[in-house]
C-alpha cells in the first residue's frame, strides 16, 4: 500500500460565497452551508481508513475537519504552515476594489504570484516552501496509508503545483480548487501521481450548485 494525501479545502465562508479575498489575516467562521459541506465530507469518508489528519489552525479549516475527526476518533495535527496565503491589505476586499485601489500590485500578482505578493502580503514561493515542510514531515512519518490535509484554496493549489512539477507561479491558472473539494495525490515509485482533482461528489446537489469560489 502506498501513501495517499487527500487535500480538502474548507467549507463555505461568507468571503468564499461573495468572492472576496480572505487569507491568513482573517479568521471567519463558516456559513451554515459550510458546516453542511463538512458534514457531507465526514459522512462520505468516515469509512476510509485514515492514518492521520493535518489541519491549518484557522477556524474554517478546524471546523471542516471536526465532523470527520469526531466520527473516527482522531485528533487533527495543527500546522501553521498550512495556513492560507496572506493577502495583506487586500484582506476582506472584493476583486473589483483591489483592482482599482492596488491596481499595479494586482496586475503584477495576477501575472506571476510566485514572486509578486499581494500588497504587504505573501509570495506563492513562500507558501510553497512552508507547506512543503508539512508534506516532508508526513512522508517522514508515514510510509503508507491515507492522510487528510485540510487547508485553503491558494495553499492547496500551490502544494499540488509543487508536487506535480507545475510552476507555482501558475497556480491560479492550472489547478482548480472549489470550496469543499478534495484532491488526491498518491506517492508511486515514479513520484507523485494525481488521482483526483477538485472532486465534490461527496456534496449533495444543492451544495454543489451554490454560488461562490
Amino acid at each position: 500500500m502506498s501513501l495517499k494525501l487527500y487535500f480538502l479545502r474548507h467549507g463555505q465562508t461568507p468571503f468564499s460565497r461573495d468572492n472576496a479575498f480572505c487569507g491568513s489575516g482573517l479568521d471567519p467562521d463558516m456559513t451554515e452551508d459550510g458546516y453542511a459541506m463538512a458534514q457531507n465530507f465526514a459522512d462520505a469518508y468516515n469509512k476510509t481508513k485514515w492514518t492521520s489528519v493535518y489541519c491549518s489552525p484557522l477556524l474554517r479549516t478546524r471546523m471542516t475537519a471536526k465532523p470527520l475527526c469526531d466520527s473516527i476518533g482522531l485528533s487533527p495535527e495543527i500546522r501553521d504552515d498550512l495556513k492560507e496565503i496572506s493577502y495583506g491589505k487586500w484582506e476582506g476586499q472584493s476583486v473589483e476594489t483591489v483592482s482599482r485601489e492596488y491596481h499595479d500590485d494586482y496586475i503584477k500578482w495576477t501575472a506571476d504570484p510566485a514572486f509578486n505578493p499581494p500588497t504587504d502580503g505573501e509570495m506563492a514561493i513562500a507558501i510553497h516552501q512552508r507547506s512543503l515542510r508539512v508534506i516532508e514531515e508526513i512522508r517522514g512519518k508515514v510510509d503508507s496509508g491515507n492522510v487528510l490535509i485540510v487547508s485553503h484554496k491558494a495553499t492547496i493549489r500551490i502544494m499540488l503545483c509543487g508536487l506535480l512539477g507545475i510552476d507555482v507561479g501558475r497556480f491560479r491558472f492550472r489547478i482548480a480548487c472549489p470550496v469543499s473539494s478534495v484532491s488526491v495525490v498518491e506517492f508511486s515509485p515514479q513520484g507523485p501521481l494525481l488521482k483526483a482533482l477538485g472532486d465534490r461528489t461527496h456534496l449533495d446537489e444543492r451544495l454543489r450548485n451554490l454560488q461562490g469560489t
